[in-house]
């Protein structure tokens, strides 16, 4: 299951351990029983989501394979439950794949954190062009530094935050529903926002009672509600 993010990223499914019935399972050994009926079953995790016994949404577990600019990835960091593994620029030559945005946004006064799409064609070109240039004229630099025999980790340091970089990450679901209440939500840079909207639709996927008891008892966000997906 893989979704193309931004212009040159992705968000993709390369593993998963579990479903909506891992959850059912791992909550009712606690009174040494399984499974009963999905009526009941469903109802169970609705129960758990409402009243916050969350530690079942632990047995499962995806593994992603993302690509994004560096500074979403350090965003995506900040979320510690959970394991990473991300590719190295000591280790490997930078491709030339840098992220660049097609609309413009500025900050408002009454929220620090948010940044809001303008229509005004003639900043936007300019904004894009001057982040083409600075991208461009980085790369060159690195590139000329590579050839010069530079070793790969000091030459990475002319480096934009737009330069892609990919990952692995490995998360619960319990996690992962917390990230989408940070992510999936106006108030996160949108870049990051485009990725939280990708994993909700594999989320909802495997785990439809889930996904739908966490949107009724636990989201906390904004974009998701009532989205059609």
């Amino acid at each position: 299951m893989e979704y193309n993010v931004l212009d040159r990223g992705f968000i993709r499914l390369v593993d998963n351990l579990g479903d909506d019935y891992s959850a059912v399972k791992a909550a009712r050994v606690s009174y040494n029983k399984g499974l009963k009926t999905p009526e009941k079953d469903k109802a169970l995790i609705f129960y758990l989501m409402k009243h916050g016994h969350e530690t079942p949404f632990e047995h499962i577990v995806f593994t992603f394979h993302v690509k994004t600019p560096l500074f979403v990835a350090r965003q995506w960091f900040r979320h510690r439950i959970g394991s990473f593994n991300e590719a190295s620029m000591r280790y490997t030559e930078l491709k030339d794949e840098f992220y660049i945005p097609d609309h413009i946004r500025v900050n408002t006064s009454d929220d620090k954190q948010k940044g809001i799409i303008i229509d005004n064609e003639n900043l936007k070109n300019k904004t894009i062009e001057a982040i083409k240039g600075a991208v461009n004229n980085s790369y060159k630099v690195y590139k000329e530094l590579l050839e010069a025999g530079i070793a790969r980790e000091l030459a990475r340091i002319v480096l934009p935050l737009s330069a892609y970089t990919q990952f692995y990450w490995t998360v619960n679901a319990r996690s992962l529903m917390n990230f989408l209440n940070l992510r999936a939500d106006s108030h996160a840079q949108w870049e990051i926002q485009q990725y939280a909207l990708k994993i909700a639709i594999i989320f909802e996927k495997l785990c439809p009672w889930t996904y739908e008891a966490f949107i009724k008892y636990k989201y906390t966000g904004d974009l998701l509600k009532g989205e059609k997906k």
